[in-house]
């Protein structure tokens, strides 16, 4: 049985990690550099940096920022924000990027999935959803949440994967910086309807959420940001515990 796997994310906002809730009122959580690091020394088994405002602002992630951080962690790296082509991942990935992450830009141009895939394979391609339930229905958002678009959240999961999407990033922003747990009923709906990775996103506040959202959805992989960044969650007693519930953990 593979692992399940434990992902910090740090958004990255002017060169700071930040943390909101409900992607909105975003406070200080420290230097990426050395949280990557602490990340990487703690047994995280990968690592999302997400520059949070680079597709608003319309310039690209800061490389050099990204640098820095790939020289500092030996676990798998993902990049995302402001990606709009080719040329933009190719910079990435010699910056030092595992995969790269799209949102915005793959629902604009939904093409973008494959020419990823087809330049560098599917393993380096997520496509990271951001989703809000709007009368009743699962709406995929743009532009860090603040665009909501016409396409079901779901529809446009296995649009992606079709297109080669490798894993899938999935953000309830109803749920993201609650604490209250994650969005399981999506998150096993969604699961239960592809067949690559997903990442639970949104909502992680306790040990039992990541306990829970392993145990009810079967996702891949569970990505938090405060509970880590604040010292809430250590990841060692996190997967120490996932284990004891016989959740398979790489220690």
């Amino acid at each position: 049985m593979l692992s399940k796997r434990i992902i910090p994310c740090l958004d990255v906002k002017d060169g700071r990690t930040v943390k909101g809730v409900n992607f909105v009122d975003l406070r200080d959580a420290g230097d990426p550099v050395e949280l990557a690091w602490n990340y990487s020394q703690q047994g995280a088994d990968e690592l999302v940096f997400l520059d949070i405002t680079a597709t608003v602002e319309r310039r690209k992630t800061m490389v050099e920022l990204v640098k820095a951080v790939a020289r500092q962690i030996n676990i798998p790296f993902t990049i995302g924000g402001g990606i709009n082509e080719i040329a933009d991942a190719d910079a990435l990935l010699n910056a030092g990027a595992d995969k790269i992450s799209i949102n915005s830009a793959a629902v604009r141009n939904p093409a973008l999935i494959d020419e990823l895939a087809k330049a560098f394979g599917v393993q380096f391609v997520i496509v990271a959803v951001d989703t809000r339930v709007l009368d009743g229905k699962n709406i995929v958002h743009l532009n860090g949440g603040r665009l909501p678009t016409e396409k079901e959240t779901l529809d446009w999961i296995l649009e992606a994967e079709s297109r080669g999407a490798g894993e899938i990033l999935l953000t309830s922003m109803d749920h993201d910086g609650t604490k209250g747990g994650f969005d399981n009923g999506l998150l096993k709906h969604v699961n239960d309807a592809v067949n690559i990775p997903v990442i639970a996103s949104g909502g992680a506040g306790s040990v039992e959420h990541f306990v829970d959202v392993f145990h009810k959805t079967n996702v891949d992989a569970a990505l938090a940001a405060s509970v880590f960044h604040y010292g809430e969650i250590l990841i060692p007693d996190l997967k120490t515990i996932l284990k004891e519930n016989n959740i398979e953990v790489r220690l």
